[in-house]
């Protein structure tokens, strides 16, 4: 659930719909809803294209209590 709240939050951040982020990372509109609503497993390729479509790194922290996912953004050039 941390993953799809984090890929949420730096959406709207962005001022981006699914269908926005779909498109900068070559997905359909529904993948990135399933995302979201926290209905799949991304593979490691799906969260590098996230990352990227999102214009940001991820950074997924985990341990037997506690789970960190954050969008970092990247510095503006």
């Amino acid at each position: 659930m941390a993953f799809a709240k984090a890929v949420y939050d730096r959406r709207t951040e962005l001022g981006l719909t699914q269908a926005d982020v779909a498109e900068r990372a070559g997905l359909a509109q529904a993948k990135v809803s399933r995302i979201e609503g926290a209905d799949t497993v991304p593979t490691l390729p799906l969260l590098r294209r996230l990352a990227r479509a999102l214009d940001a790194s991820l950074s997924i922290a985990l341990d037997d209590e506690h789970e960190e996912v954050a969008f970092i953004a990247h510095p503006a050039a």
